[in-house]
């Protein structure tokens, strides 16, 4: 048992820079205070005692602001940031290692009781600030979910998901999309690089008008070329785009590459 305590302390100094000390976060951190008053609240729950463990729960959301059924599971090292109107239905599953912030929902979409209505996090999932993720489906290992998305559908291990309803943006070589080491780095507020599809869509159209501009001012510079016989204007209409005027590097730092 103090072993799991040291590593929930633990995970806090590691993934919140604003954490002085081991004190303060025990004492300060609403989010430590909601997971160990979750671990007696389950136990009630899967022992028969529902009314124990609502109760319990209930004084956590009232002293935390985080509303974790006593029927979800937790895995270890799980961290709830600023984790205010976090509410977490009964079916649901955090994996080891998630990191959830403030106005998460992991809530339902189905009223029939039994059934998982609830989804399920992978290990070291980020859910941002104010996401929704609504259904019981399973979101993968390393996966983000940005802020203020609503996920409604699976998310595949290491993707990202954002936008109403959510788009995922698929992993690269199976590991989130922002990592460029062998051991990744916590991303706070699953901030990365190339969160966004629609502006990897724009990059991409860019870079291929580019492209195309380029290969016609070389035909056209061929052209000139190979008319040896016959004066430029015979072969070349005046307004034959033989230089490139295409600004590509500044409609890209508008998109935001």
């Amino acid at each position: 048992m103090f072993a799991r305590i040291r590593s929930d302390i633990q995970c806090v100094l590691e993934r919140d820079p604003a954490a002085r000390g081991i004190w303060e976060v025990v004492t300060c951190y609403p989010g430590l205070h909601a997971v160990w008053l979750h671990r007696p609240a389950h136990w009630c729950w899967n022992h028969g005692l529902k009314w124990p463990g609502r109760f319990i729960s209930h004084l956590a959301r009232w002293f935390t602001g985080i509303e974790i059924h006593p029927g979800a599971k937790l895995g270890n090292r799980v961290f709830f940031d600023h984790a205010m109107g976090v509410v977490v239905g009964e079916t649901a599953e955090i994996g080891d290692g998630c990191t959830i912030y403030q106005g998460v929902t992991l809530g339902g979409t189905s009223l029939y009781k039994g059934t998982k209505r609830h989804p399920t996090l992978g290990k070291d999932v980020v859910v941002s600030a104010g996401a929704k993720v609504l259904g019981g489906f399973l979101v993968g290992d390393g996966a983000k979910i940005g802020s203020n998305a609503v996920v409604i559908k699976p998310v595949p291990a290491g993707a990202t998901a954002v936008g109403i309803p959510a788009r995922i943006i698929p992993s690269k070589t199976g590991e989130s999309a922002d990592v460029t080491e062998p051991h990744a780095k916590f991303s706070a507020y699953g901030i990365t690089q190339e969160d966004d599809p629609l502006s990897q869509a724009m990059r991409g159209l860019i870079d291929t008008a580019s492209g195309q501009e380029h290969q016609i001012a070389l035909l056209w510079q061929a052209i000139e070329k190979l008319s040896s016989s016959k004066t430029e204007s015979d072969c070349v209409p005046a307004d034959a785009a033989r230089n490139e005027c295409f600004e590509a590097e500044k409609l890209n730092q508008l998109v935001g590459k």
